[in-house]
């Protein structure tokens, strides 16, 4: 029996212990995209929160399904859990829908026939994002526009030289502001989505730069590099987690020589301060305007 496995729902939910995880999340696992249509029995969804995303990832569910395969989809009531029952629906599915745990949950026997799964699949899935002119997907970071973090770093940040890493690269918009400087001779892009990963390297085509799927909290750091540059995340599954940030900051560290340099910024609310100068000899603040602030932190 092949079960299919998006995202980590509650232990409350019993997530099977067997299924091939997919989420684009979790390096290593495999695309929910590539499986075939028809080849799982079952699938449970912990569904994302951004509408375009979820109807993605059900209508992908969905067409890997056998006919008379059961789809158990579940979210918190607040990120799209009270509309998981109408968009099934809109799919022509019976829904038998449930409460529990202050999330909503829908469980499908797939029909013969589904309505609107190929226009989901369009609608969700690698594109050129309207008036970016760059490649993206919905439920990456700032998937159709820069970020105003990332455009205030774009902004002051001079040019670069030697061997750098960009934690957290997104579809590639900083890589290739760094890779405009002539002197960079390598630059390592570093992102936990596949959807970013696979969007940075249709975006990204300089030959200096490498782009690598993976937890930058957990990348291996050699000391070696000249520079760091990051606009680091800081939700979690939809929730705020400073801790993610913070982790970023400790590890642009780890990955500097001594006088390398981190540029990183930051929404002014994230304490990030206090670990910027447990970690490098010197901090100062480059800019502080419409809401974020600019480091640039020298080990």
């Amino acid at each position: 029996m092949t079960t299919l496995l998006y995202g980590r729902p509650p232990v409350v939910f019993d997530p099977p212990g067997d299924a091939i995880q997919t989420s684009p999340l979790i390096p290593d696992s495999a695309a929910l995209e590539a499986q075939p249509p028809g080849s799982a029995d079952a699938a449970m969804i912990y569904a994302p929160p951004g509408v375009l995303e979820r109807r993605y990832v059900l209508a992908l569910a969905l067409r890997a399904l056998k006919v008379g395969g059961r789809l158990d989809v579940m979210a918190p009531k607040d990120r799209g859990g009270a509309r998981l029952g109408k968009e099934l629906k809109g799919f022509g599915l019976e829904v038998a829908e449930t409460a529990k745990a202050h999330h909503r949950r829908c469980v499908v026997i797939r029909p013969e026939t589904v309505a609107g799964l190929d226009e989901a699949i369009a609608a969700g899935g690698p594109q050129i994002a309207p008036g970016l002119e760059a490649w993206s997907q919905p439920g990456v970071f700032a998937w159709d526009r820069i970020d105003p973090g990332s455009a205030l770093l774009a902004r002051h940040l001079p040019p670069m030289k030697g061997e750098g890493v960009d934690l957290g690269c997104g579809y590639g918009a900083l890589a290739t502001v760094v890779l405009c400087s002539p002197a960079v001779t390598k630059l390592k892009l570093v992102d936990l989505d596949r959807r970013a990963i696979r969007a940075a390297r249709e975006n990204v085509k300089d030959e200096r730069a490498k782009v690598w799927w993976a937890d930058a909290r957990t990348l291996e750091a050699k000391g070696d590099k000249d520079f760091v540059v990051s606009n680091p995340p800081f939700h979690d599954g939809g929730a705020e987690d400073r801790r993610l940030g913070q982790a970023f900051v400790r590890k642009a560290a780890e990955l500097l020589k001594k006088g390398g340099v981190a540029w990183i910024v930051a929404n002014r609310h994230l304490p990030y301060e206090a670990e910027l100068d447990a970690a490098f000899k010197r901090v100062r603040v480059v800019a502080d305007e419409g809401g974020y602030k600019l480091f640039e932190a020298v080990k």
